[in-house]
């Protein structure tokens, strides 16, 4: 199976293709100095296969690499992959980690 990741800026939004079919999508908002994380969806035939957590994974090394904006995760789902991802957690604005 044939994994892809797109950063969709026009849609803002990330997003993750398995042999050529949409199957996770997490959204994002940017701004001077952060990027917010609002929303995770997988297609739920496709629910169950940890491609939402590789997307989150594929989000958050793809903003550390291209700025230095801090990620702020108001969905619950990128919330919960940080606290299972710690050495992350610089990379979280400081409010969110105070």
């Amino acid at each position: 199976m044939a994994h892809e990741f797109r950063d969709e800026a026009d849609q803002h939004r990330y997003a993750m293709y398995v042999d050529g079919a949409l199957v996770s999508v997490l959204d994002y908002r940017e701004n001077d100095d952060a990027v917010t994380f609002p929303h995770t969806y997988t297609v739920p035939a496709h629910r169950g296969h940890g491609y939402a957590g590789e997307l989150v994974a594929y989000a958050v090394d793809d903003v550390e690499a291209r700025n230095d904006k801090r990620i702020v995760p108001m969905c619950w789902f990128v919330g919960t992959w940080f606290d299972e991802h710690p050495e992350k957690t610089p990379l979280l604005s400081r409010n969110v980690a105070d």
